[in-house]
């Protein structure tokens, strides 16, 4: 059998952390061969939302695919760029674009402890074995700390330095995180102290244009001065641009199935003639399938965990597949609160969305039931806005003072006819001491238990079993240290997110991880952790999964380093090329 019945020499499936990784380096080693499936559209410079009824339009859901998602976005037939799941008491927010989870990520860039490999890992693959991997990732990204304000007053982020002051009366250890955002070639890149102008563009090192980090707080709505080291700027620009890699957006992937060596479609076939891949072209309205020698699934773990599954079970193309296809999902430990109206400076609404983490017994004085790290957040000054008028009692406070305004001014008026100046006093009195500015978003991450379930619903979905409890521990030392935070503070309010407060009592996840998890054995697991097969599918030969879904534990730490290594550890098995930062440019 010879290579020409093949379309591609590769296809990978899905474009976050683990697909980028991939389909660059394996278009290094065979070019326009190598095609990315990606089932959401590209996101050029200032092409995502911020009008209200842009942000309302910017969800997934399609029309009819019977996905349990909230009530008003439910089958509005929209390909925007959020796509929310609601589960048993775990709810998700995941992304499609081009570039995957990145285009809507915190940007931070941080390794677990050796702890963490400990349990629930193959044997042999650890923090030694994946270290070099890390470090490459880290240079491709550009992940360095925010840069030094003791010389930019504009550099200036208050809430980190709050944070700070709150890890030191806790008597724990605040770091300034490793973040994936860009301040110049010469910052990221070279390793100077002295950034790029804010707001001022540069061609990236890979030759995307980039804009010196602004410190809007828009990270998690998608960066429209492409501040953000987001994956279309790097390693999909290099794999495509650089090495001629084959890119299809609004793409969805719907089913794999082996080949014989006629090249006809075979379920008991083991891969060794390759693939047929079948997918929805949402553009054309068409179903069109294509030929492959290997196929890496990196849908995300909702994703690759789905298309398996189907495969497995509905299908019935990939009967050989593990029977611990879904088993040990994990959240990594998400959990959201705030702390609202405190006596101390927060400034919420400028700098990147996360600048550092407070260590809670992950990195040091290691506990495993309740390991977490503290990472101050910002959001949009647009969305302060919002919350200014969507409490009551800030509400009432502004119309006290616009009263005060109103009776200072016909006073002023009335002794002298004079009334210049009161447009701008009565816009103070309205304005200051705004709700948001002291107001803090706390995100936390730890080991939770990983012990949830993924399966098909009757409507051949995903669905999600998290049995809650048995990561209660971990979670009620977050609220602990969120009700400290409020006393420091002098808050009048803590709380975390409402889905929290009974009855409902939902976790809410944005790295969701497992299901198709690396082992030693398909006993164990769904993909190979062995030095030879990496990443490959138990059962199969070609046919790899390389995202989320192959962690087998919670990492505590954002989970973004660790599946970016592990990618790139096994695009190495695939290419046998020692990865390096250059990316081949």
């Amino acid at each position: 059998m010879t290579s020409q019945i093949f379309d591609y020499e590769a296809i990978v499936i899905g474009s976050g952390f683990g697909g980028a990784i991939s389909f660059c380096r394996l278009a290094q080693k065979w070019g326009s061969k190598v095609l990315l499936l990606e089932r959401g559209r590209q996101y050029p410079m200032g092409s995502f939302a911020r009008s209200p009824k842009q942000i309302a339009d910017s969800f997934w859901s399609l029309e009819g695919d019977a996905v349990e998602r909230p009530r008003h976005i439910q089958n509005k037939n929209l390909r925007g760029l959020f796509d929310i799941r609601n589960y048993k008491k775990m709810d998700a927010v995941i992304s499609a674009g081009l570039g995957g989870g990145s285009l809507i990520y915190a940007n931070v860039f941080l390794e677990p402890p050796e702890q963490v490999f400990e349990q629930g890992w193959p044997t042999g693959l650890d923090k030694t074995t994946l270290a070099p991997y890390y470090q490459v990732a880290k240079q491709v990204l550009g992940a360095r700390p925010v840069p030094s304000w003791q010389t930019d007053d504009r550099r200036k982020i208050v809430r980190t330095e709050l944070f700070q002051e709150f890890a030191t009366h806790e008597n724990r250890t605040s770091k300034l995180a490793d973040i994936c955002v860009f301040f110049g070639n010469d910052y990221n890149y070279q390793g100077s102290d002295s950034p790029t102008p804010i707001g001022l563009q540069e061609k990236n090192r890979y030759g995307a244009t980039q804009t010196s980090c602004t410190y809007c707080g828009e990270c998690d709505v998608g960066c429209n001065t492409h501040s953000k080291n987001t994956l279309d700027l790097n390693y999909i620009h290099a794999g495509q641009q650089t090495h001629g890699g084959q890119v299809f957006t609004d793409c969805q992937a719907e089913k794999i199935v082996p080949l014989n060596q006629h090249g006809d479609d075979d379920s008991s076939a083991s891969g060794e003639f390759g693939y047929r891949v079948e997918f929805q072209n949402f553009a054309s309205g068409q179903s069109q399938s294509l030929k492959t020698r290997r196929v890496v699934v990196s849908a995300g773990t909702f994703g690759s965990n789905e298309l398996l599954l189907r495969c497995r079970d509905v299908h019935r193309s990939l009967p050989k597949l593990s029977e611990q296809l879904g088993r040990w999902f994990s959240g990594n430990g998400d959990f959201l609160s705030f702390a609202i109206e405190g006596k101390k400076d927060a400034d919420p609404n400028y700098g990147p969305v996360i600048t550092q983490y407070t260590d809670y017994n992950l990195f040091d004085r290691f506990n495993r039931n309740q390991a977490f790290v503290l990472e101050d957040a910002s959001y949009p000054a647009w969305l302060a806005w919002y919350i200014e008028g969507a409490f009551p009692t800030s509400t009432l406070r502004k119309l006290v003072r616009a009263l005060k305004a109103l009776v200072t001014w016909l006073k002023k008026y009335l002794s002298n006819g004079v009334w210049n100046g009161s447009l701008g006093f009565s816009l103070h009195e309205i304005l200051k001491d705004d709700l948001s500015s002291k107001s803090v978003v706390m995100l936390c991450m730890g080991l939770d238990h990983g012990d949830g379930t993924l399966t098909l619903n009757k409507s051949d979905h995903i669905d999600l079993d998290w049995p809650q409890d048995t990561s209660m521990s971990l979670y009620q030392a977050i609220l602990t240290a969120g009700e400290r935070f409020k006393k420091f503070v002098k808050s009048n309010w803590f709380f975390p997110l409402p889905t929290w407060e009974l009855p409902i009592r939902h976790n809410v996840t944005v790295h969701p991880l497992g299901g198709c998890i690396l082992a030693d054995s398909p006993d164990k697991g769904v993909v190979s952790g062995h030095p030879e097969q990496r990443g490959q599918v138990f059962g199969y030969h070609g046919l790899y999964v390389a995202d989320g879904s192959i962690l087998p534990s919670a990492v505590g730490a954002n989970p973004v380093a660790t599946i970016s290594a592990t990618a790139e550890w096994i695009a190495e098995g695939i290419t046998g090329i020692k990865p390096d930062a250059s990316l081949g440019v």
